[in-house]
């Protein structure tokens, strides 16, 4: 006897759940890690902010705290400095994927519009399609 809503293979409802979750998300717009420019570009600007904050953490930390402080402080702002650039490279290459795809958007209907206008056949008279004043 079967209960309903329940399927008798227990592995097979969760697999229906995790592909309609997977077809959603692919559904769903952008994927910033899919994009090769831009996962390339946050990777570089997490890596260089992590390694400036360090060095100037550490720079400025010297004088004021012992050897194992200024590196503890180093450290500390080397992870402050890696989110933050994360979150701007993030921010940044977010904006102009969207910017991108507009303009992609744009150049489609453009091409579409002027292969419209060579095949549009013209009325009588010579016009192509359009009233004379």
């Amino acid at each position: 006897m079967a209960v309903a809503g329940k399927s008798d293979k227990p592995g097979k409802a969760k697999g229906k759940k995790k592909d309609a979750e997977s077809a959603s998300a692919k559904g769903s717009g952008l994927i910033l890690a899919e994009h090769p420019r831009a996962a390339r570009s946050v990777a570089r600007a997490k890596a260089w902010g992590g390694l400036a904050g360090f060095l100037i953490g550490g720079y400025l930390s010297l004088p004021t705290q012992t050897l194992a402080g200024a590196g503890l402080r180093a450290l500390a702002a080397g992870v402050v400095c890696y989110v933050a650039a994360w979150a701007a490279a993030i921010f940044l290459w977010r904006r102009m994927l969207v910017a991108e795809l507009h303009q992609a958007k744009q150049d489609l209907l453009a091409e579409e519009l002027a292969k419209f206008e060579r095949t549009r056949a013209p009325m009588p008279g010579g016009r192509v399609g359009g009233r004379t004043s």
